[in-house]
């Protein structure tokens, strides 16, 4: 597969509007109009018979517990077996939930849930997919090639398919503690191609050496949207080159993601800095660190919202992850 280039190339097609993304609380009742997807984080979260409902097996660590997408046009939705979906205004979300058991671990789960998306996706009229998010139980059990990510990662690129074939989108990889059979794995795509953007402070995911697994993770930095009104932003942490930074040390962890968020937006074209229309979602490893995250973001991004989760970064040694919207 083919990486795209991390030139900004404008489609010459008007694109539609990106969705907008805020927190806040559960809804109350059935979900708005224009309601794409919403996400409830954590085990206490309320169940909503909706397909555009997606509890998400990671427990929220500050006030806000619910992230919502909406686009400005009707909605339509459902599901299909292990998938669900919902469209409108040229977006598609769509997510699968499937236990590991019943595909052999969790390399058979992930060539699952991408072969169920990919087909989707591929079969749709926004086939162009701009940002996965996974969540996986246990993400770093296992010693070598048996890390229960590096199998996560090999089953992945072997469901993904040709609709990949333009460039790897944005991503993120994270590990929930509910049950670790549990896989979680949803999308956003449109109709029309986005900008793939790398870190001119780190080496491309897809081509990190084998130190880091059979086969390398598969996502780009960050994607600018087709409407270029927002950049969506991958998981960043302090990765320099290739390798973790600073291992065990919150603090020169927080300033290493900073500098690589800072030169993301700046290789990418992006506002500078994180403002009021820039959500950020901060992974946390230890929930002790959570006051420590905060007072991070409240000093560098004070008018940032942001929703602040118990999970599980890829690598071992990293404590902390970020990742979220750059709205112009």
């Amino acid at each position: 597969m083919r990486p795209a280039s991390d030139m900004r190339e404008r489609s010459p097609l008007a694109a539609r509007p990106s969705p907008i993304v805020t927190y806040g609380e559960p809804p109350a009742g059935t979900l708005p109009p224009g309601t794409l997807a919403v996400f409830g984080f954590g085990t206490s979260a309320v169940a909503i018979d909706d397909p555009r409902w997606l509890n998400v097996a990671l427990e929220p660590l500050g006030a806000a517990s619910v992230e919502r997408w909406t686009v400005e046009s009707d909605v339509t939705h459902g599901r299909l077996g292990d998938l669900r979906w919902s469209r409108g205004g040229g977006w598609l979300y769509a997510a699968v939930e499937c236990d590991e058991a019943d595909h052999g671990g969790p390399e058979g789960a992930a060539a699952h849930a991408y072969r169920l998306l990919s087909a989707f996706v591929a079969g749709s009229p926004e086939r162009h997919v701009q940002r996965i998010w996974n969540y996986l139980g246990a993400i770093n059990a296992g010693a070598g090639d048996d890390e229960r990510y590096k199998q996560f990662c090999t089953g992945r690129i072997a469901g993904m398919g040709d609709v990949f074939a333009q460039g790897f989108p944005a991503a993120s990889a994270i590990g929930h503690h509910a049950h670790e059979g549990l896989l979680q794995v949803y999308l956003l795509a449109t109709d029309r191609p986005g900008t793939r953007v790398e870190n001119p402070r780190q080496v491309s995911a897809w081509e990190y050496p084998r130190q880091y697994g059979r086969t390398p993770p598969s996502f780009a930095r960050a994607t600018f949207l087709p409407a270029d009104d927002v950049l969506a932003i991958s998981g960043t942490a302090a990765v320099v080159g290739h390798a973790s930074a600073h291992a065990g040390d919150l603090p020169a962890q927080l300033a290493e993601t900073r500098r690589n968020l800072d030169a993301l937006l700046a290789h990418g074209g992006a506002p500078e800095g994180f403002d009021a229309r820039a959500p950020l979602k901060a992974y946390v490893r230890h929930p002790e660190d959570m006051a420590a995250v905060k007072a991070f973001a409240d000093e560098h991004w004070p008018e940032a919202p942001l929703l602040i989760v118990h999970g599980d970064i890829c690598r071992e040694e990293l404590l902390v992850e970020i990742d979220g919207w750059r709205y112009r």
